[in-house]
């Protein structure tokens, strides 16, 4: 199946692969094009370190927005991407931030820290859909399902907990009973993550 994607997206992920490293448009962009949605914004995960992504696009205008955390902003078609490093998340210590990443050369392990199924998947016109974790198939039967343990997601970010709910409501799925049966438990989470959220 191919999913269409704007041009400043093509360019990105195209720029990446010509100069050897893996690079895919990831998550709710990939959830909302299949679904027929038209995504409101693109993520592009890669390969290519922080230095290594400003250097393939050293002839655009390029942001250093959370080198830390992985991600550059890059001005393509005078609009902003997001272009995060394929990472492993650290200790969470606050039930929202990891107190610190790792980056890593494959794509499973970027997505198997990501909340649901139906958001870790990405894709590029070369290689196709992604899917490590069953979000196609949740996608089609209408399910919100955790990406591994739930209990373990939601203690890593308690903010994880209303996004299910999130979804569950604007899109019509069904949460997953082990992971509603983990929201019930750990709702007391909650109470740690701002009063605005």
């Amino acid at each position: 199946m191919k999913i269409e994607m704007p041009r400043n997206v093509e360019t990105a992920i195209n720029l990446l692969i010509e100069n050897g490293y893996k690079a895919y448009a990831v998550g709710g962009c990939i959830r909302d094009s299949l679904l027929g949605f038209a995504p409101d914004d693109w993520d592009i995960t890669t390969s290519a370190t922080p230095e290594e992504t400003e250097k393939v696009f050293s002839d655009y205008k390029v942001i250093e927005t959370g080198v830390k955390h992985g991600t550059v902003t890059v001005i393509i078609d005078k609009t902003p991407l997001e272009i995060t490093t394929f990472r492993i998340d650290g200790q969470y210590k606050d039930f929202r931030h990891p107190e610190s990443v790792s980056f890593t050369s494959e794509i499973s392990e970027d997505l198997s820290r990501r909340d649901f199924t139906v958001n870790a998947m990405c894709y590029n016109h070369k290689e196709g859909i992604i899917d490590c974790f069953g979000g196609k198939q949740d996608l089609e039967n209408r399910i919100i399902r955790c990406v591994r343990k739930p209990d373990e997601r939601f203690n890593e970010d308690a903010l994880r907990i209303l996004r299910a709910l999130r979804f569950a409501s604007v899109l019509g799925f069904e949460i997953e009973k082990d992971t509603s049966e983990s929201i019930f438990r750990n709702r007391h989470l909650l109470g740690s993550i701002a009063a605005e959220r």
